[in-house]
């Protein structure tokens, strides 16, 4: 038997027991079997499992639904097990607390209390965010049952300090490979040096100027950037290849098609090969329940620059924001911890909202964000 999770304890504790079972990315049954078995003792909900991704749902016929989603999964353990709860200071450390099984704590305390929310809920707890995309529960559950994330407005609870990152830009990788001729460096008048062609690679990338669209009223910013450079062959030979390795970090109203078309319009001339590439999403902050969700939590909300989950929704058409507790500073750092304020304060907010009721605004310092993927 699974160890059980009591989802009558309050959020911090349901946290500590989250965080207590081992769930590093592939090892995930155990607790996805707690999960199911706590979520299948309450009589409101139908549950599916796909791997050990759980879904369990609402129907009571409202006229919008919502998913909010997080992944149960955490990277390698670092002795950061088990959790430790300063009591003093308002802090729980320990592996997951920040990313992101205090978001999941969340999920589970909304979906024990909340028998009659204004919106049909669809709640998603799943597998292998923290590795390969093939892997990941989201992408496999929109694959296979796309009928189980079809809703309105979705929820990713990764951490983001308790304040609302609406959306997420997409992103892509490019190789921009310059060719020369081979000759002894002795004699390089007989050869062409493609690292010294990709000097116009550099000067085009030195020259950009981003582009800063606003969507739903939020200001996005797009870049492009070299994050890798490879070629020579030997200490006396002039490089015959040269290959830059560019990022495009897109807007949300650029589709992957478009965005790779602009790359390569921008390096017209050089040959570009696409070695990666995921779309961005849409906020959606003109829906009326992100509205309504943005008004309930105090409508603070800053655009998300990094690539999330969020996006596999865009991907199901449906506009997606990252709230959850935890400074992503800290997720995967071996001192990962979370402050218990933020993990009480989602599970309010979230509950106010799904009882169609605002709460006090709070505005939490929101600092620069970093990348997730």
């Amino acid at each position: 038997m699974p160890p059980a999770l009591d989802l009558s304890a309050d959020v911090v504790t349901l946290t500590r027991q989250l965080v207590d079972i081992e769930s590093v990315s592939r090892d995930e049954q155990v607790i996805a079997d707690a999960v199911e078995l706590a979520l299948r003792a309450l009589p409101h909900l139908s549950v599916v499992r796909r791997g050990h991704t759980v879904v369990a749902r609402t129907d009571l016929g409202r006229p919008s639904r919502v998913v909010i989603a997080g992944h149960l999964d955490t990277v390698p353990v670092n002795a950061n097990m088990p959790s430790r709860l300063d009591e003093a200071a308002g802090i729980l450390h320990g592996l997951g607390t920040c990313d992101m099984k205090g978001g999941d704590a969340v999920i589970l305390k909304l979906a024990a209390t909340l028998t009659e929310p204004v919106h049909d809920v669809t709640y998603v707890l799943y597998e292998a965010e923290e590795i390969a995309s093939e892997f990941n529960g989201l992408r496999l559950l929109g694959e296979s049952d796309p009928a189980l994330l079809e809703a309105d407005f979705a929820i990713l609870m990764e951490p983001s300090n308790a304040g609302v990152e609406a959306g997420c830009q997409g992103t892509l990788r490019v190789e921009v490979r310059t060719r020369g001729e081979r000759a002894h460096s002795a004699r390089s008048w007989r050869g062409v040096n493609a690292i010294h062609g990709a000097g116009e690679i550099l000067a085009r990338l030195n020259a950009y100027e981003a582009r800063r669209p606003v969507i739903d009223g939020l200001e996005y910013h797009e870049g492009l950037n070299a994050v890798g450079i490879s070629g020579g062959v030997a200490g006396n030979v002039i490089p015959d290849e040269c290959v830059v390795t560019v990022n495009f970090r897109f807007a949300p109203d650029r589709s992957e098609a478009e965005a790779l078309a602009f790359v390569e319009d921008f390096f017209a001339g050089f040959e570009t090969t696409l070695t990666d590439s995921a779309p961005g999403a849409l906020p959606g902050l003109d829906r009326p329940a992100a509205a309504a969700f943005i008004e309930a939590v105090g409508g603070d909300v800053h655009p998300k620059f990094g690539w999330t989950d969020v996006a596999r929704f865009t991907v199901l058409g449906v506009p997606a924001v990252n709230y959850g507790p935890g400074d992503p500073m800290l997720a995967h750092k071996q001192d990962e911890h979370v402050e218990v304020a933020q993990v009480e304060r989602c599970e309010q907010q979230l509950t106010a909202w799904l009882h169609g009721r605002t709460t006090t605004p709070q505005h939490p310092q929101h600092p620069q964000q970093e990348d997730d993927s």
